[in-house]
């Protein structure tokens, strides 16, 4: 009932029950403990008092009780009051019955035996006894029983809270961190969302204990005069027990969770670092592989002035990745300022970051001083090439005819005396000096570059100072006149001109179809002293000379002084084609000359003319008012202020203008014909009747320089013309010109191809033709000569065709004491469907890899530029992607 003795002693009350000797010894057992266990440990520490009501019962009932008491009571007794039978005779008996049986019952307390509930209360204070016993204790056994049940299940509650704290907490501890974000996310969530489930499990048990609490203090909350027993306040003390170890393992728990949820976060932002570090680092080491790929400096102004553009693309490229890696080096720096647990691994990040950065930067600033020097030194070569140009111009300029008198001498020399005064602008006078200032940038290529320009400065001051020489006699005396020659109208100077630059392909025509850069009146004269030293430079110096009059002046036009120059040249050029078809080839049907021509040339004037007939059809195809081919006449003068439709002129005739390439094929077989008979006295009588001051073979070339100067006309057009309508149909129409210039040149190249067993016009269409060194490694073969081709080159013109590739040995043979004639001795031939390329070789940016049959036959090519290089791999790569195309 939870009263107390007067020492504090708890009190155990059992009630009169009829049926209590037939409870089971276990049931008894287990009641008796449990009611032992609820006081605290002091107040069982006095020890319990028992009191038994048997008012009502027998003898027999009191002797069993006591037994059964002395024989499964699990506490410390103090007391035990019986409340004997009312009844006189059971009273009696219980009172002889003490006496003899009390030793039985093995009770070492004192067993006091009452008569009635007023001596009880001499014993104990009613306060502490129930209503039944005489007391004024309040006790309610069905709340006792509602009590102590909510007080059991809130313990279980607390101990079943605190395994489950306990095994999420040995869970957590034994977690192995993931190594990627996203599980490391997963893991986050998971873990944080089983947290948050405890967590609101602790609220319920908190929740629970303190209704349990408020329930227990009801009575003094209801009423003040109201006090709780001191049972009650054992439950009261064994319920905020409970809340304080809840309490306590909620604040143990949160710790952990605090460090474990602190860990799982830096993990996270740990591995966000290297996943991002991962990605900028690639980022990086790409651009410093583009930056590195970036060792060209440049061969000429322009290049430079791209590969500047190039550079600086590259850097503001970079921007954005650098930003990004510092942004990131910071963030791991904060990251090891807030304690990480990683610094290990995030601080060579960091360090590793910067790094790249830094390199990144000073290449940077390395590769604009080199480019800066590169363009400064370019710009200096070209002026000075520039100022040669305009020094061979001005002494080209000065007739010869007004140089015979004393005036004109001075005057030529008070010119040549003001022009020298220039040469300081060129900043070329002291090569060695030159070549200190920018020893850094100087490659084989541009030494060799400034070289030529030095030796081209000095070979002009040369020419000065003959020509000061020769102008400082006149000036001093008379001299007898001399007869000028003047040149052919289209060579006549008009303007100053500044430096012309001729396409690979057209001197590679030159090469061919006479000297370099040699107009009409290099044919004229006498052969024997043509090939006099002296006389050869000055024949070739104006040669030259012709061709920076008749086409370098154009810079200086405007866009219809172009047009103009195209309608009047191409009218010249007509007219030569139809003098030399009715003045030389048809004559040689004319039965009153035929016994002037050599038999070396019967029956071959196919060979000598070539198609010079079609190209003059083609030219004269439509003729229009006034005998002029319409299409560069009447069209043109439609389009001077239209470009595009000038463009649209030779685009449209694309297919027709290679009818050039058939007679420059034709032209070696002509020159060598012209060599046998060209002294011949019938050509003499036609170029007198024609009153032409050339003879045939000047005229001959004709269709080799029209070609070449299209597309010379159509640039300076395109500068004229420069971001306005029409510029891209003018860049095509130069583009198609040049194409066309290369694939005659092309074909030149390969009739002059022996011992080639097939037919090449079955090789499909030849994309490209050049000269490289080549060596060999094959599987098959002796090991010698496997080793030797490894370290000797081998000198090979390769020709690649879309079947085929073909090997073969340039070879150059002199004819007849004239110039060299190229032939390409055909050595072997790879077909494109079963070879393969390796694009790199290591060691040298230069070479690349064309194999055979798996590597059985393995050719490294090496090219003379990375440039050469690259455009043969991509001419390659469309053939094998092509093929490739056709069999899917």
């Amino acid at each position: 009932a939870g009263g107390r003795g007067k020492d504090g002693a708890p009190i155990i009350t059992f009630p009169e029950f009829a049926g209590f000797s037939e409870i089971p010894d276990d049931d008894f057992l287990n009641v008796v403990t449990y009611l032992t266990s609820i006081p605290s440990l002091e107040a069982a520490s006095i020890g319990f008092i028992i009191i038994i009501d048997r008012r009502r019962d027998k003898w027999s009932a009191v002797k069993a009780s006591l037994t059964r008491i002395a024989g499964a009571f699990p506490g410390n007794l103090q007391l035990v009051f019986v409340l004997r039978p009312s009844r006189f005779i059971q009273r009696a008996i219980a009172d002889i019955g003490i006496k003899l049986y009390r030793d039985d019952f093995k009770m070492k307390v004192p067993i006091i035996m009452l008569n009635s509930v007023s001596d009880l209360h001499g014993y104990i204070d009613k306060s502490q006894l129930t209503r039944e016993l005489g007391g004024t204790l309040e006790y309610g056994h069905s709340q006792w029983i509602h009590h102590r049940t909510a007080i059991e299940n809130f313990a279980m509650t607390v101990k079943t809270t605190a395994q489950m704290l306990q095994t999420f907490g040995t869970d957590l501890a034994e977690t192995e961190l993931p190594n990627d974000v996203q599980c490391t996310e997963e893991l986050l969530s998971s873990h944080t969302d089983h947290h948050n489930k405890l967590k609101d499990e602790l609220k319920l048990a908190v929740k629970q204990g303190a209704t349990l609490l408020t329930c227990i203090r009801e009575p003094v909350t209801r009423s003040a005069n109201s006090k709780l027993s001191p049972d009650e306040l054992e439950n009261v003390a064994t319920v905020e027990r409970l809340l304080a170890q809840l309490d306590e393992t909620e604040k143990a728990f949160d710790q952990f969770w605090t460090k474990h949820h602190l860990k799982l976060e830096q993990c996270l932002q740990l591995r966000h670092f290297e996943h991002d570090f991962r990605e900028v680092k690639l980022t990086l080491d790409n651009l410093m592989e583009t930056q590195a790929g970036f060792a060209d400096i440049g061969d000429s102004v322009t290049r430079v002035e791209n590969l500047l553009k190039e550079q600086k693309h590259l850097e503001e490229k970079g921007q954005e990745p650098l930003e990004k890696a510092q942004s990131l080096a910071l963030h791991g720096e904060q990251l090891i300022q807030n304690n990480h647990y990683a610094v290990d691994s995030i601080r060579p990040k960091c360090v590793e970051l910067r790094r790249i950065c830094d390199d990144f930067t000073n290449e940077t600033k390395k590769k604009y001083d080199i480019l800066g020097k590169s363009l400064e030194l370019h710009k200096q070569l070209d002026k000075a090439s520039q100022w040669c140009e305009a020094g061979i111009y001005l002494l080209a300029s000065q007739a010869v005819d007004k140089c015979q008198s004393q005036e004109g001498a001075e005057t030529a020399l008070v010119e040549i005396e003001k022009f020298l005064v220039t040469a300081k602008e060129h900043q070329l006078s002291n090569p060695k000096e030159f070549y200190n200032q920018f020893d850094m940038i100087l490659t084989p290529e541009i030494k060799a570059n400034a070289q030529r320009i030095v030796q081209k400065l000095e070979d002009v001051q040369e020419m000065f100072d003959k020509r000061q020489v020769s102008l400082k006699k006149l000036a001093a005396k008379q001299t007898r006149p001399v007869q000028p020659v003047a040149p052919h109208p289209e060579s006549s100077p008009k303007r100053a001109s500044p430096k012309i630059t001729r396409p690979a392909a057209v001197e590679n025509l030159g090469q061919f179809c006479g000297d370099t850069g040699r107009g009409p009146a290099a044919q004229n004269g006498n052969h024997a002293l043509m090939h006099k030293q002296e006389h050869t430079r000055n024949t070739i110096f104006f040669f030259h000379m012709c061709l920076v009059n008749s086409v370098t002046l154009l810079p200086f036009l405007s866009f219809s002084h172009i047009i103009n120059e195209l309608i009047e040249t191409e009218r010249v050029y007509v007219e030569e084609l139809q003098s030399i078809i009715e003045g030389y080839a048809s004559e040689m049907d004319n039965p009153n000359l035929v016994h002037l021509i050599p038999s070396t040339l019967q029956n071959k004037k196919e060979i000598l003319f070539g198609n010079l007939p079609e190209i003059y059809d083609f030219h004269n195809r439509h003729v229009g008012t006034g005998g002029c081919p319409v299409i560069f006449l009447k069209e043109i003068e439609n389009c001077i202020e239209n470009p595009e439709l000038l463009a649209r002129c030779f685009l449209k005739r694309k297919e027709d203008l290679q009818i050039y390439e058939k007679y420059c094929q034709n032209k070696p077989r002509s020159e060598a014909l012209w060599r046998q008979c060209g002294d011949s006295i019938f050509f003499q009588e036609c170029q007198r009747k024609l009153d032409h001051k050339l003879s045939l073979d000047a005229y001959l070339l004709k269709p080799v320089q029209r070609i070449t100067k299209y597309q010379l006309l159509l640039k300076e057009m395109l500068k004229c013309s420069k971001n306005s309508e029409g510029t891209a149909e003018l860049e095509e129409a130069l583009a198609t010109m040049l194409d066309i210039i290369k694939s005659v040149n092309d074909s030149m190249h390969q009739i002059a191809i022996t011992g080639y067993e097939g037919d090449v016009s079955e090789l499909g269409k030849l994309l490209m033709q050049g000269s490289f060194n080549v060596w060999t490694d094959h599987k098959k073969g002796h090991n010698k000569v496997k080793d030797l081709a490894r370290f000797k080159p081998m000198q090979r013109h390769l020709f690649l065709y879309t079947k085929m590739l073909l090997f073969c040995k340039k070879r150059e043979e002199n004819t007849d004491g004239h110039e060299k004639t190229a032939s390409y001795s055909f050595k072997n031939s790879l077909k494109m469907s079963t070879v393969g390329i390796t694009e790199n070789v290591k060691g040298d940016n230069k070479k690349f890899e064309i194999w055979y049959n798996g590597r059985e036959e393995v050719y490294i090519i090496q090219a003379s530029s990375v440039e050469l290089k690259n455009t043969w791999i991509s001419e390659i790569r469309k053939v094998l992607t092509g093929q490739l195309e056709a069999c899917r």
